[in-house]
């Protein structure tokens, strides 16, 4: 093959690359080999320093796993095809496409090569090789551009001829063939997304998601209301100032299962009509630091999450490193939606410094631009390291920037429901304060990512609960049975509430809730003494809105009321109350802790958080073995371990804390630390639909078990990863 390719342009004279067939016998095992790899996964990647928009290439000191979660699936073995690194379909000559041989003896079909260069990129996606040569396309006359080549003993087949320009001398700036991408013109308004598909329009849907699938009852599809007082009597005689009361809310089943064994398109489809579609808006970092591995797993995670959205739900995707760019508008998931993904993503290299800002900004705008609407939102944020650019909001010189002021009042609820951003904070060097800020202000959550192998998990687990959407707008509302009764307050962690002024009457806002999903909220309340054998507390009962049928659902309002009798011999206390307290005085526990922390005292902070634990130990959920609190201890006791220096805290302890606040606060699971399958709290969070997306993730593809990192940051990776 290298012998002709030389004799071609020898013979020739001209500046010109020509692709020459040869035999399946003639084929480079590099080709062979390559093709069945995504291109960062099998590449020596140049690597920037963190922060820097220089770059400086060096070796990889770890091995790179293989891609393959980023294909489409196809019947049949590979083995003994060429295919196209890019979009990763098969290449055959005289099938109707155009073939380019690079000089670095890598082929893809032109139409692939060509979109990836047209911005300026001038590396091979698969060894990383810079061209001296690429493909252009361009008018056939132009023959300063084109020239068409048919030697006598070469076949006359189109598909293998293929022209190429000779580029000019390097520039001085690795950088810039990113820089041209980046800097491609966009469009000022976002207002290109994919119309939404009128066969399956919202009505068409929810006649389908009101019948019941095999094995299902007829139960109504309505939100759940349990109530349990602190104490179920209190005599007459008595009165309580601060008598708590748990709403326990529980959201619709979903009206059917995947099966992950089945048939990916079958069951999709069968997925589809029985939840509200997504516009998912990911928005990923690509800066010299996630070079390698790292950008390998996130490219896998993504076409994990690429074939998990059904053909309804669109997505587009968002990269940034120095600057951003909108890789494609929001698109539907159908086969062809999928196949450009899987391409955009493939495509992604890493370089520059990291802008989450200007990603941030450019995700928002294309959920702002859109001209038409899913009624399920998001936007994905992942990033590994600190925001090397000014953020607009910074005040005193060492302030943090405000992250806050780059969400539009739009997309915090300003204009109805807020439109959440999950931020994954990646690795040991990520902005884990600003993370937390961007998704606590947005109704998201935000998720620690220590193991590198964790990430495809992370994300599985959080689509899990995107695709199960089955409430939105969820409204709480508690009143008073009785004018001499009040409320003292109401404890909902992150979720708007509000009392009226003579606190007899308050709200919750719950925002949007997943199938078979949970919400426990406690409700102090004063107990005057009475003089009849029940008391009547409070009034709970919620509205909310279904996300297919858009119509307004009332659930049943329940009465809270206890037993007045004249003496009372003995009375425990509620398990559920006394479980939902332990949970929430944990959490006032990390936050505090978490204080003492970030102003230097180590010692108060593991204090705390250890007062707290003996607290939890002597409570009467822990006396009965409740499972909460062991996990609550445990994961108090983790917090601990991880602030037991200044450099410990600064690796991993933030993180893990403000991923503990954010599960805590929201009560939604989250990935913190090791693996989304750890021992902590994040178990009691999970839904049935999230824990099938883990499975899922933890059969698509080759796996890497991730284990915890030592406490000096590092960038190994195991070198032969064991199966889970």
């Amino acid at each position: 093959m290298g012998s002709k390719w030389r004799k071609a342009k020898i013979a020739l004279g001209l500046n010109l690359c020509v692709y020459v067939p040869g035999s399946h016998d003639d084929a480079s095992p590099s080709v062979m080999d390559a093709a069945a790899r995504f291109s960062d996964a099998s590449s020596i990647s140049p690597t920037v320093d963190r922060d820097l928009d220089s770059t400086t290439p060096k070796t990889p000191t770890t091995p790179t796993p293989s891609s393959s979660g980023l294909r489409l699936p196809k019947s049949g073995s590979r083995s003994s095809k060429r295919i196209c690194a890019i979009c990763l379909g098969t290449m055959k000559p005289g099938h109707g496409h155009a073939l380019f041989t690079a000089e670095c003896s890598h082929t893809f079909h032109f139409h692939c090569i060509s979109s990836s260069v047209k911005y300026g990129n001038q590396i091979c996606p698969v060894c990383r090789a810079k061209w001296k040569e690429i493909p252009i396309q361009g008018p056939s006359s132009d023959i300063n551009v084109r020239a068409r080549i048919n030697p006598v003993d070469w076949p006359q087949d189109d598909g293998w001829m293929t022209v190429l320009r000779r580029l000019p001398p390097p520039r001085t700036n690795s950088n810039r063939q990113m820089a041209s991408l980046f800097h491609a013109s966009e469009p000022s308004i976002f207002s290109d997304d994919e119309p939404l598909d009128p066969q399956t329009e919202l009505g068409h849907l929810a006649d389908k998601a009101t019948l019941p699938m095999d094995g299902e009852t007829s139960q109504a599809k309505t939100v759940e209301i349990k109530t349990y007082p602190e104490f179920s009597a209190i005599s007459r005689s008595a009165s309580h100032e601060n008598f708590n009361v748990l709403i326990h809310l529980k959201a619709p089943f979903a009206s059917s299962k995947r099966n992950s064994g089945s048939n990916h398109s079958a069951s999709s489809v069968m997925h589809q009509t029985s939840r509200a579609p997504v516009d998912l808006v990911t928005v990923l970092d690509v800066s010299g630091s996630m070079a390698g591995t790292k950008l390998a797993l996130l490219k896998r995670a993504m076409g994990f999450v690429i074939q998990n959205l059904g053909p309804s739900d669109r997505l587009s995707v968002i990269a940034f490193s120095s600057t951003a760019r909108r890789l494609f508008p929001l698109r539907q998931m159908s086969d062809s939606g999928r196949q450009q993904a899987l391409q955009a993503v493939n495509a992604l290299i890493s370089s520059g410094g990291t802008n989450i800002a200007e990603g941030l900004r450019k995700g928002v705008k294309v959920i702002e631009d859109r001209k038409e609407k899913n009624p399920v939102c998001s936007i994905i944020l992942l990033s590994d390291g600190q925001d090397t650019y000014t953020v607009s909001g910074i005040g005193a010189a060492n302030q943090r920037p405000d992250y806050q002021s780059l969400l539009p009042f739009s997309i915090r609820g300003g204009m109805g429901c807020k439109i959440p951003v999950h931020a994954f904070g990646f690795g040991m060097d990520h902005d884990a304060a600003s993370m937390h800020s961007i998704s606590e202000s947005s109704g998201g959550t935000f998720s620690f990512i220590e193991a590198e192998g964790a990430i495809q998990d992370a994300f599985a687990q959080c689509i899990g609960g995107l695709l199960s959407v089955v409430v939105q707008e969820l409204h709480v509302g508690i009143e008073c049975l009785r004018p001499d009764i009040l409320i003292g307050s109401i404890k909902a962690g992150s979720y708007t509430r509000h009392l009226s002024d003579d606190s007899r009457m308050g709200y919750i806002e719950g925002g949007d809730l997943y199938a078979d999903e949970v919400r426990d909220f406690l409700v102090c309340v004063n107990v005057p003494a009475g003089d009849a054998d029940m008391t009547s507390l409070i009034k709970v009962c919620c509205a909310y809105k279904d996300p297919i049928s858009k119509e307004k659902v009332n659930s049943e309002g329940r009465e809270v009321k206890i037993q007045r009798p004249e003496n009372i011999t003995e009375c425990s206390v509620s398990i559920e109350v006394d479980r939902q307290r332990n949970r929430l005085q944990a959490a006032e526990a990390m936050a505090e802790a978490r204080v003492s922390a970030e102003r230097g005292d180590l010692g108060s902070a593991v204090a705390t958080l250890e007062s707290c634990r003996r607290a939890l130990s002597e409570s009467a959920a822990a006396r009965s073995g409740d499972p909460l609190c062991v996990t609550l201890d445990a994961e108090l006791k983790e917090m601990q371990e991880r602030m037991a220096s200044r450099r410990v805290y600064e690796a991993s302890g933030r993180a893990y804390v403000l991923s503990g606040l954010s599960s805590h606060s929201w009560q939604r699971a989250t990935a913190r630390g090791d693996s989304t399958d750890s021992t902590s709290l994040v178990r009691a969070y999970q839904t049935p639909s999230m824990v099938d997306m883990l499975a899922m993730s933890q059969t698509f593809s080759p796996r890497v078990v991730p284990q915890r990192p030592p406490i000096r940051p590092s960038r190994s990776f195991p070198a032969h990863p064991q199966p889970r």
